[in-house]
C-alpha cells in the first residue's frame, strides 16, 4: 500500500478481528481470576512464620515475576511435552499468564496487607474475634482499597500481553490479523485495527484505575488528617 488509504480502510476488518478479541478478554479474565487467587495466597504464605513455606513462596514469586511471559508460554507449550506434559495452546496460554500474574499480584496484594495497620488486627482480636474473621471483616476490606487500582493496571498489562499467545497459534487478536494481513497484504489497515481493538480496553481500564487511585488516596489522606487532630476513624465493623 503506497497512499494512505489505510487511514480510511481499517474500520472493515474490525468484525474479522472481534472473535480474536472474545478470546483475549477470556484469557484475561480467566489468567486474573486464578492468577489473583493465587497471589492472594502467595501472599500470605510470603509473611508465613514457617521458614520453607516463606522460601517457596518468595520462590514462586519471584520466578512469576523474573521469566517473561514469552518464555513461559514456551516452555509451557514447547518444553513441557518433552517431560510428557501435553498442553493444547489455549490453556497453555492460561497457564503462562497466570503464572505471571500471581507472581506481579501476590507482592500488590502484601503491600496492601502490610499497609493495614497493624492495631486493627490487635483490636479484632482484643473483641474475641478469630484470626479469618479478623481477615474477613477487618484486613482484607482495607487491604482492598489500596491493593485494587495496582491490580487493575496489571490487568491492563496481562491484556496487552495476550497478543504474545500468537507465537503458539492462540487465535487472538494479532493471529487473526495476521492470517488477514497475509491473505490481503492490506497489513497497515489490519494492524490498525487490531491497535484500535487493544485501545477500545485499554483507555477505559486506565481510565478506571485513575478513579480508583484518587478514591484511595482521598481515603489515606482523611486518615492521615484524622490521626495528625486525634479525631476517631471509623469505626471497626463487627461480624453480625
Amino acid at each position: 500500500m503506497n497512499d494512505f488509504s489505510w487511514l480510511v480502510d481499517w474500520p472493515q476488518y474490525i468484525p474479522e478481528l472481534l472473535p480474536g478479541l472474545w478470546v483475549a478478554l477470556g484469557l484475561t479474565a480467566v489468567s486474573c481470576l486464578i492468577g489473583y487467587a493465587l497471589g492472594f495466597f502467595l501472599a500470605l504464605m510470603v509473611e508465613s512464620p514457617s521458614k520453607a513455606v516463606r522460601t517457596v513462596a518468595v520462590t514462586v514469586v519471584e520466578l512469576g515475576r523474573g521469566v517473561p511471559i514469552l518464555v513461559l508460554l514456551f516452555i509451557v507449550y514447547q518444553g513441557l511435552p518433552q517431560v510428557g506434559v501435553l498442553i493444547s495452546a489455549t490453556p497453555s496460554a492460561i497457564v503462562a499468564l497466570t503464572f505471571s500474574a500471581a507472581g506481579y499480584s501476590s507482592e500488590m496484594i502484601r503491600a496492601g496487607l502490610n499497609a493495614v495497620p497493624k492495631g486493627q488486627f490487635e483490636a479484632a482480636k482484643s473483641v474475641s474475634m478469630s484470626t479469618g474473621d479478623a481477615y474477613r471483616f477487618i484486613i482484607i476490606p482495607q487491604a482492598a482499597r489500596i491493593s485494587i487500582p495496582p491490580l487493575v493496571n496489571l490487568t491492563i498489562i496481562i491484556f496487552q500481553a495476550t497478543s504474545l499467545a500468537t507465537v503458539i497459534t492462540v487465535p487472538e487478536i494479532m493471529q487473526r490479523a495476521g492470517i488477514i494481513g497475509s491473505a490481503t497484504f492490506e497489513y497497515m489497515s489490519v494492524y490498525t485495527a487490531a491497535a484500535v481493538l487493544y485501545l477500545c480496553i485499554t483507555i477505559p481500564g486506565a481510565y478506571l484505575s485513575s478513579i480508583l487511585e484518587r478514591r484511595a488516596g482521598g481515603s489515606k489522606r482523611r486518615k492521615r488528617r484524622a490521626a495528625r487532630l486525634d479525631l476517631p476513624t471509623r469505626a471497626i465493623p463487627l461480624p453480625k
